[in-house]
This record gives structure tokens, sequence and C-alpha cells, in this order.
């Protein structure tokens, strides 16, 4: 077995008290001063100054000028300053990890997910995703992307531990966590009659002529502002929805993120959006004992700290 290498002459083992005052170091950066960090630190002027002059002379480096003339990093200072952040980053991590293998953050846990909302800029899914990994690094995860209905089927049947998306119906049994809302706006394709009218020459009547499509699990809303018994297309996925706008034949319903690259490409336009534009609501679904999941309960209240928004509600 290969002996560590000792350590050479220039580099420095940290300790315990070195931790400390590069603690107090960072602070004092952080809060532009000595005097502006004495509150955060409930130390004096005096010793505040002290732990700074022995960090530098631990160090062998000049951190920082201070004095009459105010506070001010060395270029030396700014380094050391990073190179203390990376390190504090890298043991908050560790201890992140360490402290999801003991609470026994481990087996599988299945998520479903609504097609296509990556695009999403406020989707919390990756950011999630990310720091449940960090938590808890030897979980096996499973994703799997469904209508609506059915990931509530699912999340009943324990197909699923939890499902995100945005819930025309509630399933009875279910608690339901607000996460965050999507911009659902009515869409044309080039070539169609209305691409090229004015919003203010368009109303209800007017889109009343023409054919309007219906998402399989949100027909009813789809549909409804139009008074018009029943769609003339019906889509179960936005890609299929978004080929039926392109064709110039139809009007339909899409998130403002999915349809951003065609209106950019000039291939479709938004009509409307004051009278015809809505908020979906996206929620998080999962049965109501979620609390007593350890692996469940870790998701949730990860991606409530990421939305900052988890007003719950039992349907």
């Amino acid at each position: 077995m290969q002996k560590p290498e000792a350590p050479s002459r220039n580099q420095i083992s940290l300790d315990n008290a070195d931790i400390r005052l590069i603690r107090i170091f960072i602070r004092v950066v952080e809060a532009g001063g000595l005097s502006a960090a004495q509150a955060d630190l409930n130390l004096s002027l005096s010793t505040i100054s002290e732990k700074i002059s022995a960090l530098e002379q631990r160090l062998g480096v000049t951190l920082c000028k201070r004095g009459r003339g105010g506070f001010q990093l060395t270029e030396n200072g700014r380094l050391v300053f990073d190179e203390c952040q990376r390190l504090f980053g890298s043991l908050d991590q560790f201890s992140r990890k360490v402290a999801g293998l003991r609470s026994n953050l481990s087996g599988t846990l299945s998520v479903g997910l609504l097609d296509n909302t990556i695009t999403d800029p406020n989707s919390p899914i990756s950011a999630t995703i990310a720091r449940l990994m960090e938590a808890a690094p030897s979980l096996h995860l499973s994703l799997e992307t469904r209508s609506p209905g059915e990931l509530l089927r699912d999340v009943v049947a324990r197909k699923l531990d939890l499902a995100i998306g945005s819930f025309p119906r509630a399933a009875l049994g279910l608690t339901y966590i607000d996460l965050y809302e999507e911009t659902q706006n009515f869409y044309c394709g080039a070539g169609h009659p209305l691409f090229s009218m004015p919003d203010d020459e368009i109303d209800i009547e007017q889109v009343r002529l023409h054919r309007i499509i219906g998402r399989s699990y949100w027909a009813s809303r789809d549909i409804k502002i139009f008074a018009i018994a029943s769609p003339h297309a019906t889509v179960s996925h936005m890609e299929a929805e978004a080929y039926l706008i392109l064709s110039g034949a139809y009007l339909g319903y899409l998130p403002d993120h999915y349809a951003a690259p065609f209106v950019q490409a000039g291939r479709m336009r938004l009509i409307k959006p004051k009278l015809f534009s809505y908020k979906a609501k996206f929620q998080l679904a999962t049965l109501e004992d979620w609390k007593s999941r350890p692996i469940v309960k870790a998701f949730v209240e990860i991606i409530g700290k990421t939305c900052k928004n988890t007003p719950a509600k039992s349907g």
C-alpha cells in the first residue's frame, strides 16, 4: 500500500484553528470591513484585527490593508478569499453527501413529469435533481413523462412516488403542493387567415370561425372561452399541437416557452394575449403519507426551497 506523500515545506497543513481564522476572514471580506463584521462575529475590533493578523502570519502573506484609510484586500488577499470560498464550498458539499448517507436516502425514487417542459426557465426540476444527488448520492432516480391524468393515476397506484405537472382534475387522496406558474398563449401559424390580422380586429366571434385545437386532458379549458361544443382537433402532446398550428389550418394553446422559437422564426404568432392568455399552475402531487417516506420528503423539501413556495393542500 502506498504511503501518502508528505507535504512539502511550502505547503500549509490546516487545522481547526486555521479554519476558524479563515471563517473570520471570509466574514470580514463579505461585510466589507472589520467594523461592519463586528455584529455578525460578535467580536471586538481589536480581536478581529488580531485574528486577521494571526491568519496572515500563518499563511505568510498580507491579506488586507486596514486602518484609517479603510479596508482593502491585497491581490494576495483576493486570491486567498477566492480559494477559501472554494474550500468551504467543497466542505459543504461533503457534509451534504455524508448527511445523505447517514439519513438512509437510498433506493429508487420514481418521478413523473409532463413532456416538453424542459424549455421553461421557471421549472425547478434540473436544480432540484442536482441538489438531491448531492444529498443522496446513492439514490437511483427514475423519470417518466406522461399526460396529467396518467401521472395522477400512477401516483395513486404507487407506480410513481410523485408527479409534477399542471393538473386540470384533482385525484382524491393526494396532496398537492404549489410550485410555479406556466403562461399559456393562444397561437396561429404562418399562412393562417388571422396571422397578418391586427389584434384589435380579432375578437372571440372572429376566432370561432376557425378550427380550434383541444388537448385531450384539457379540452374544456382550451375551448371554454370560445363557447364551442367540441374542438376541431384533439391532441395529447404539445408537439402534436405545434404541428397543427404550424400547418396554418388550426388555432391552439401552447406554453410561451415552448412556442418561443417558432415565434422568433416567424412561423407562429400569439393572438390577443390580454384576452386569451392564462396562467397554468404547476404542482407536485404525491400520496398523503409523503412525510413518512424519507426519499419523497427530501425531494419535496428540496424542490420547495428551490421554488420558494410550498403551500400544500389535500385533494
